[in-house]
């Protein structure tokens, strides 16, 4: 029995874990920086519930993998009263800090002047979308905001694996080749539709060997806003020998209308896939496209951690 002074005599008493230290130290956890731009997730397409739930929670995974980040959603197709646009949302971000600054001299710390982009604006678009880049650039001019763009998401291998999941949740392809079981419905060629046009199909082809790869079926990208591209490319894997296809939307999901995606799905008379939506790996890449811009390593990101 314990004393109010700690346990009874004889018993075993834990101390508290000593710090590992050398190589094998368990890293720091990680942490946004002080003064770090804010994270402004671009969302394309028409605004909706909806679509605002996938973009929060891939803003909430992006905060989850480093703690202390400001992070928002802009819509690009906003009205700036339910949804608001990218330009009301930079000049948020902006005026937040400059606020945090003037808040920080008043209560006497010895603070840097602001300076760098207020803001880093990613786009929710697994592929290179010339049309949607260009109007994200034009909102960001017209905000007047020092805020810098990133890249689009992909390709990479994460997209690879999400577009995997999404095959399997639909029963449509394994969900892990090293288990020796079948699936009936599994396809024997996956069309990879995105949207952009030509640029987009060459990207996502590049996502799309590593799919095969995943798979062990061939895999070919398609346009969805290129009229007889879907239906093109079945053809293409059909003759090749592949009978039972799926469509497989290389998609977040608002850069298109689930319209559109019926529309493939009957041009290439088979089942398809639901969109990337709110895969964790996805809002990862969010994150990850921010600290690529900012030059931010783990390490250099954690250094507010310790």
């Amino acid at each position: 029995m314990s004393s109010p002074t700690g346990p009874a005599s004889g018993l075993p008493v834990r101390m508290p874990r000593p710090r590992q230290s050398g190589r094998h130290r368990r890293p720091e956890p990680l942490a946004a920086p002080e003064g770090a731009p804010a994270l402004v997730l671009a969302v394309p397409g028409e605004p909706s519930a909806a679509v605002r739930g996938l973009a929060d929670e891939l803003v909430s995974i992006a905060r989850s993998e480093l703690p202390g980040l400001d992070a928002a959603v802009a819509f690009l197709d906003g009205d700036d009263a339910e949804y608001v646009s990218l330009p009301a949302v930079l000049k948020e971000a902006q005026a937040l800090r400059v606020e945090r600054y003037e808040f920080a001299q008043a209560a006497g710390r010895e603070v840097a002047a602001p300076e760098g982009p207020a803001a880093v604006v990613v786009p929710l678009l697994a592929g290179p979308e010339h049309a949607v880049m260009g109007r994200i650039r034009q909102a960001v001019a017209d905000s007047g905001v020092p805020a810098e763009l990133t890249d689009v998401l992909g390709p990479h291998p994460l997209l690879a694996e999400a577009v995997h999941v999404r095959l399997s949740e639909a029963g449509l392809a394994r969900a892990d080749r090293a288990r020796l079981f079948t699936v009936a419905t599994a396809a024997d060629g996956i069309v990879l539709a995105t949207v952009g046009g030509q640029e987009a199909v060459q990207a996502a082809g590049i996502t799309g060997m590593l799919l095969a790869a995943r798979l062990a079926v061939p895999v070919m990208a398609a346009a969805l806003d290129e009229e007889g591209s879907v239906a093109a490319v079945a053809e293409q894997l059909r003759g090749a020998g592949s009978a039972q296809l799926a469509l497989a939307p290389y998609l977040v999901g608002p850069e298109a209308s689930a319209a559109l995606l019926d529309d493939a799905a009957k041009a290439a008379d088979c089942p398809v896939a639901e969109p990337l939506g709110a895969y964790p790996a996805v809002g990862k890449l969010v994150l990850s496209q921010y600290m690529t811009l900012l030059g931010l390593s783990p390490q250099q990101a954690g250094v507010a951690a310790r």
